[in-house]
């Protein structure tokens, strides 16, 4: 079985989204991000992905074109009434109500040998963090400031995992790409 890779793009001060839940500044240049050698080889090494359900909503139903076409395993409480579009033969969604464990191991079977890739958002990676289900952390830093806004890292109890670096890639943009495995 593959690597379980969660994926942020945070600030420099370490948010996820401003004040407003807004994460526009953080990917103000997703096109030349996308192109990168990093992000296509995140892209063919991917068998499936988890998201949380306020990441899945910020597409607002629409996910046509989306750079990951694999099962996308949704974590929320209520699924949404009407389909997503863009939804393919190897793109389509799938609503876990039973929590990020289930959805993790949801993920792992439909991605074979390939890895799975959690998206976000910051709530969905701080419970695979805490619950140990994460093997890599994949953080994506954006040299800008918000000041405020939600953090990535709040939420993680008393024992946060131990991160050892693996690599640091220079990004379009002056973006750095950091890839921690998590200590178990």
């Amino acid at each position: 079985m593959g690597k379980v890779i969660g994926g942020m793009a945070i600030s420099l001060d370490g948010f996820a989204s401003d004040r407003n839940g807004s994460v526009e500044a953080l990917y103000a240049n997703f096109e030349a991000f996308i192109d990168t050698e990093y992000m296509q080889d995140q892209m063919k090494s991917t068998g499936a992905v988890v998201m949380g359900r306020k990441a899945y909503d910020m597409a607002s139903g629409d996910y046509t074109g989306y750079e990951f076409q694999v099962p996308i395993f949704v974590v929320t409480h209520k699924p949404p009434k009407k389909a997503a579009k863009g939804q393919n033969s190897k793109l389509k969604f799938i609503f876990v109500s039973e929590g990020v464990q289930n959805a993790v191991m949801q993920a792992k079977a439909a991605a074979g040998e390939k890895q799975v890739t959690v998206v976000g958002g910051a709530s969905t990676i701080q419970q695979l963090l805490k619950a140990k289900l994460l093997d890599e952390l994949h953080l994506t830093i954006v040299p800008v400031l918000l000041n405020e806004g939600l953090r990535l890292f709040d939420k993680l109890g008393d024992n946060p995992p131990a991160l050892e670096r693996l690599r640091m890639i220079d990004s379009p943009a002056g973006r750095t790409d950091l890839i921690y495995r998590v200590v178990k």
